[in-house]
């Protein structure tokens, strides 16, 4: 019999027990024991939610849903019987708006990221400045120069977004836009690892308006499928599926991994127990590292010093909060359409103005020590997430922002939220403790800095050549839901076959 530990019990580390029970169950001669060191299974795939006299409200303490265009998400959640509860955005109210100059300003229709499928819709955008609708038109004609010119080597997303758009496109899209997906720093984050699409696009067509224009020409009529998918009952329903499946036996909470050693020719896994300073050992002919970023380096330094310098060391946290209003409330509260706003900022963590980005100066908008990243209108983003009549706002700030945000009490938080959004959106009903969550997820973003890849495969390497190991996670090929369950049920799947 083989036996596999799989360490860590958030959706990476769910997906890999699924996978594996699948095949215990098929008949398959192996044993599997899961080791979360939490009180819960999911991380920060979780949805709290709140039933009133009205209704029920959906708070997602994470992620609200995934890109649709990667399927690994819900072919998972039909193959858990799912399906009706998979629903998409409202992509006829999709529209995403940027805070400049303390206004929100909606980004032009049919763009993909930074990126105009048609350069017509520039031209009634109060967005953009003459010189930044300029630069867009420079680089669907200068496609063959860009073609010719694309480096053959990874390069930051800045540079990358600078060669094609330059610096006002940078700053009012192209960084707010990763740092709401990757929460990091634009001029760090790998192009190759966080837009492997858009290389593609440059490396065939040299343009990337070019790119999706051809796209859609290949599309035709069909309208594009909708940008998001989510699930009816919040995204916790997906983690709450796996974990229904999942022999409770097998799962083992509140285990912290103390570490890891060869013995025998097997893996000796030293976890947590409950017993005061108590501890527990167990052999296994291989382990499965679904743990954050820094807990791996932990474990795996002591057998190969060298993987600390390959796995990703910045992280950003990230800070969520939900605030529900009921409908008697909701009726105060004007919000424009769209699914919600971006903030783009400096790396200090202050609002950059229009002004300011000219002159390279910062400013903050409303003078708050906690600035504030995103905001979503959860109501216009999916349906049957709130009672008739009813609201969710949901605020998110990321980086020092939350670093510092974190270390505060709830009412704090929550307070700092509402306050900047009532800035922002004008006076927001007081709020209830009752309706309204705070999360916080630090280090919980690994950063894929230029070079990733490289690094990555030196790591895959290492890990290969210590045997009895895989590495499961957000740090390493994707930070979305997909990403992660695609990543661990191929895993999974190899070492079976």
């Amino acid at each position: 019999m083989k036996r596999f530990a799989i360490v860590g019990g958030g959706i990476a580390g769910l997906a890999a027990a699924y996978e594996l029970e699948k095949a215990r169950t098929r008949g398959a001669d192996i044993d599997w024991q899961l080791y979360e060191a939490s009180d819960r299974l999911g991380g920060i795939v979780s949805t709290t939610r709140i039933d009133t006299p009205e209704g029920r409200f959906v708070l997602e303490d994470g992620p609200d849903g995934w890109v649709t265009e990667k399927p690994w998400a819900r072919e998972l959640a039909v193959e858990l019987g799912l399906a009706d509860q998979i629903i998409p955005c409202n992509e006829d109210r999709r529209r995403t708006l940027i805070l400049i100059d303390g206004k929100l300003q909606p980004m032009p229709p049919r763009m993909r990221m930074m990126v105009p499928e048609d350069l017509t819709t520039l031209e009634g955008s109060t967005l953009f400045t003459d010189a930044a609708r300029a630069a867009y038109a420079a680089e669907l004609a200068n496609a063959a120069t860009l073609k010719a010119a694309a480096p053959t080597q990874d390069e930051s997303v800045a540079s990358f977004v600078l060669r094609h758009f330059g610096e006002e496109v940078l700053n009012k899209i192209g960084a707010p836009l990763l740092s709401g997906v990757f929460g990091g720093d634009v001029h760090k984050l790998s192009v190759r690892s966080v837009m492997p699409a858009f290389v593609a696009m440059e490396q065939e067509h040299g343009s990337l308006i070019a790119s999706l224009q051809a796209k859609a020409a290949d599309r035709g009529p069909r309208p594009p499928q909708p940008a998001f998918t989510t699930l009816r009952n919040g995204m916790g329903v997906l983690a709450e599926a796996i974990v229904a499946k999942l022999p409770a036996e097998r799962v083992h909470l509140n285990r912290s991994a103390l570490s890891i050693k060869r013995e025998r020719g097997m893996w000796c896994l030293r976890t947590s127990t409950e017993v005061k300073n108590g501890k527990s050992k167990r052999h296994f002919n291989h382990v499965l590292l679904a743990t954050p970023a820094d807990v791996t380096r932990r474990l795996l330094e002591p057998h190969a010093p060298n993987s600390a310098a390959l796995i990703p060391s910045d992280a950003s946290s990230a800070v969520l909060v939900a605030m529900a209003f009921p409908a008697a409330q909701a009726a105060s509260i004007t919000i424009p359409e769209g699914f919600g706003f971006l903030v783009p900022q400096s790396p200090a963590g202050s609002v950059i103005s229009t002004e300011a980005q000219r002159s390279g100066e910062t400013c903050s908008s409303t003078g708050d020590r906690f600035q504030l990243l995103a905001a979503t209108f959860v109501e216009q983003k999916y349906p049957g997430r709130v009672p008739p009549g009813a609201r969710i706002l949901r605020a998110f700030f990321s980086g020092p922002t939350a670093d510092a945000l974190s270390t505060e009490p709830d009412p704090t938080i929550a307070a700092a939220a509402h306050d900047q959004l009532s800035t922002i959106l004008g006076p927001l009903p007081a709020i209830d403790p009752a309706l309204t969550t705070v999360r916080r997820w630090p280090r919980s973003l690994p950063q894929y800095e230029v070079g990733h890849l490289d690094r990555l495969a030196q790591l895959d390497d290492l890990i290969t050549t210590l045997g009895g190991l895989t590495l499961l996670g957000n740090a390493y090929r994707g930070v979305g839901v997909p990403d992660l369950i695609r990543g661990s049920r191929a895993a999974v799947r190899t070492l079976l076959s």
